[in-house]
């Protein structure tokens, strides 16, 4: 008889080198550039990072990177939930095209998603012109219309455009397993179409929504292709963290390169760490239903 049970074979080897190589190569590929860029932005004391880390330049740079990527975020949460349950609940012509057309930012580089929307979106382009003074729509805006490329709002089309497929893809299987049983249930009983979302639907779909949010925000904040062109790259105004860090390289200025890298890493991870305590805390909820 053999002396061991064929019900506790495993495919991969044991656990020890297991773990052991997935923390050799997390080091390698993860913690070790990101430890060289703390220990390079530290080499000339604390007033030099602090210096390159919140210069006002630098600064009015963090306000837009994160600042528009929590509301592209939040734009992505509602529409692509919205999208999500259109494409899986109901049937219309050209839906697979739609599903399809989900992954567009996906597969196209960043440069020609940028290139792209700053055509569409220019003065002279084809939705631009529309708000642009003498266009269309430039009365409801006043005299001098609206500007929507080379401006803020530019850029958070941008990061919009870039967020949306992982909210929808995260959304989207979440809702396929759902049983409609439920909802039909708590219509019998009574419930109001918003009660029912409220009560019976959201539950399930928050820890997808709220992963969702944290990769659109992350792609988001260091998202620097699509942004670069329809930004203008105004100082003080339309300016992202990115190209700032791409600025202080070419001026090989490696130290506050790093300064405003190392910022944006540290804000970047407590603010997924909240995203993801958050997602633990519904889940946890959800599952004491």
């Amino acid at each position: 008889m053999a002396s061991f049970s064929l019900g506790r074979r495993r495919v991969l080897p044991g656990f020890a080198p297991t773990l052991g190589f997935t923390l050799f190569y997390l080091s390698l590929i993860v913690l070790v550039p990101l430890a060289a860029v703390f220990l390079k932005s530290s080499g000339h004391g604390w007033d030099a990072f602090w210096a390159a880390a919140t210069s006002p330049r630098v600064m009015a740079s963090y306000r837009l990177s994160f600042g528009a990527s929590l509301i592209a975020a939040f734009i992505n949460l509602v529409f692509g939930l919205i999208l999500a349950w259109c494409i899986v609940r109901y049937e219309f012509p050209g839906k697979k095209l739609v599903d399809a057309l989900i992954d567009l930012p996906f597969a196209l580089p960043t440069a020609v998603a940028g290139i792209a929307l700053t055509a569409l979106y220019a003065p002279n382009g084809w939705v631009g012109s529309l708000f642009a003074a003498g266009g269309l729509l430039a009365p409801l805006f006043g005299e001098g219309g609206a500007k929507i490329a080379f401006t803020p709002l530019g850029v958070l089309l941008a990061l919009i455009f870039i967020g949306l497929p992982f909210i929808v893809r995260t959304v989207q299987p979440v809702l396929e397993d759902m049983e409609t049983e439920l909802e039909e249930a708590a219509a019998s009983l009574g419930a109001q179409r918003w009660t029912t979302f409220r009560y019976v639907v959201l539950p399930t779909l928050l820890p997808a929504l709220m992963t969702g949010f944290a990769l659109a925000f992350a792609r988001a904040v260091g998202e620097y292709g699509s942004v670069i062109f329809i930004a203008g790259n105004i100082p003080m105004v339309s300016e992202i963290t990115p190209l700032m860090i791409i600025a202080k390289l070419e001026q090989y200025d490696y130290v506050g390169a790093t300064a405003i890298a190392a910022v944006m890493l540290i804000f970047s991870f407590v603010l997924l760490l909240a995203i993801n305590g958050l997602q633990a805390w519904s889940s946890r909820r959800g599952s004491k239903r």
